[in-house]
């Protein structure tokens, strides 16, 4: 089999086992990349993976593995802070950003030996479904180039579908590693929050942003989750890992919300989800019905928090201390108006615009203020439903991929494509997204596990005993 189809943890065997050398592996991860026009990555880190490389094929070569993925190649989302690695963020206002540190998740795949091939396209600061708002064009998808791959994380998950990469990280608010996962046909995790630190994230809304990993299955998934996740000082919303037992399929009680079947759903996903519920009913699991009424609050709920903590956490980049600065700027206002009119795309003011409005001493009680009470009522309705079932079962999706151009003319349209992923973040919860199916175009189609909070390992046992 081709190095580039490998799945990451059978790539590692053949690194620990002495049959491959990582700069072979790299060799043609690069080559892949090149030859695909997929524009999967913003920047390529080759000199940094080929020396990296060399210095873990010492410790290899000794005997020295340091985890089950050392020496495994990874895509990073390049709203992961790199030191000595330019970071964007996908957005013109931070082109040339040299971060002088690493995010938590980079010092710990650092620490497992593996070796960064570049860093990922994505919607602008994480603000989109699509990776169409990206400052450096959008990335295709690799089932169907006239395509979007979704979005955020759309880089990666496309990267990893187009053996761009064998493994990859993402970062989810609302279901940005799940719905591109979903729309190029391979498996994302987003974990609980506070399960993985936040520290080096650039923030787009801190109660809600989470990284996680996408990759070709749930056992390469584990395998990264298993070492990004865990306490760390400096991001005091971060937890230890309880490290709970996971539980069989066996028996395991899955919910499915009646609400999840309504109007808007494509009738080909709908299926391919029912049928990926009979799948698992026929393996052992008790499936059943269950209610979550809330979640026609789901969209506005989300998109009041995010725009308000993305108005907030954007606003330090003024052109003062880093980032774009205008060249036009006469004064300190023109400074202020211009880096940041100039800086930023469109789906990113409109964001920040929302966000100042809800935020408003007018608004505040009328808007923000009732969207933190609606969350409270998510996170209970999910908890209700989890006193009855182990596992909510649903699509991470209304529909496949859309075309390319198709979302950005309509961004109401695009945030209602967030409806099945938004309410789990609101909520906290982990949840995976794994291939389920395609419909008559042969697009990918996603079904979407939703567990308890630290029960991940239940979710990718799931995911991999039915779906492997």
């Amino acid at each position: 089999m081709p190095i580039t189809e490998l799945t990451a943890l059978a790539l590692a065997a053949q690194l620990h086992a002495g049959e491959l050398k990582i700069a072979e592996a790299l060799d043609a991860y690069y080559a892949k990349i090149e030859a695909s026009g997929l524009n999967c990555y913003i920047s390529l880190c080759r000199e940094h993976a080929y020396a990296r490389a060399a210095e873990v094929q010492v410790r290899l070569d000794a005997g020295d593995v340091r985890s089950p993925l050392a020496g495994v190649p990874i895509a990073v989302d390049d709203l992961l802070c790199t030191k000595g690695l330019e970071t964007t963020c996908a957005s013109k206002m931070l082109k040339g950003f040299v971060p002088p540190y690493d995010a938590a998740t980079i010092e710990k795949i650092n620490a497992a030996d593996m070796i960064i091939l570049g860093k990922t396209n994505m919607d602008e600061f994480a603000m989109g479904s699509t990776t169409e708002t990206s400052a450096y064009g959008p990335t295709k998808n690799p089932r169907d180039r006239a395509r979007v791959p979704g979005g955020s994380a759309g880089g990666s998950a496309a990267a990893v579908a187009a053996g761009e990469a064998p493994i990859a990280l993402g970062s989810d608010t609302g279901g940005s590693i799940r719905q591109p996962a979903a729309h190029c046909g391979v498996t994302g995790l987003k974990p609980t929050y506070g399960a993985v630190s936040r520290y080096g994230l650039i923030a787009y809304a801190s109660s809600l942003d989470q990284v996680g990993p996408i990759a070709r299955d749930a056992a390469d998934c584990a395998a990264l989750f298993g070492i990004i996740r865990g306490r760390d000082a400096r991001d005091s919303t971060s937890m230890e890992w309880p490290d709970k037992p996971a539980k069989p399929l066996q028996g395991l009680k899955i919910g499915v919300p009646k609400e999840f079947f309504g109007e808007g759903l494509n009738p080909e996903v709908a299926a391919a989800v029912l049928a990926a519920k009979d799948r698992l009913a026929a393996l052992g699991a008790r499936t059943g019905e269950c209610s979550l009424p809330i979640v026609e609050y789901a969209i506005p709920t989300h998109y009041i928090i995010a725009c308000a903590e993305a108005s907030s956490n954007l606003a330090r980049f003024d052109g003062i201390k880093y980032g774009h600065a205008s060249e036009n700027a006469q004064n300190l206002r023109d400074t202020y108006i211009l880096s940041r009119s100039e800086g930023f795309g469109m789906e990113v003011k409109r964001r920040i615009m929302l966000g100042n409005f809800v935020l408003s001493a007018g608004q505040f009680d009328a808007y923000y203020k009732k969207a933190l009470q609606a969350k409270r009522l998510i996170q209970q309705s999910f908890f209700e439903a989890f006193e009855q079932f182990d596992v909510i079962l649903g699509p991470v999706a209304p529909t496949t991929a859309p075309r390319l151009g198709s979302s950005l003319a309509d961004p109401l349209k695009m945030y209602l494509g967030d409806i099945y992923t938004v309410m789990v973040s609101i909520a906290g919860l982990p949840a995976v997204s794994v291939p389920c199916g395609v419909d008559s175009d042969g697009l990918p189609i996603g079904l979407q596990l939703i567990g308890r909070p630290f029960e991940e390992g239940t979710l990718l046992g799931v995911a991999g005993e039915g779906f492997a």
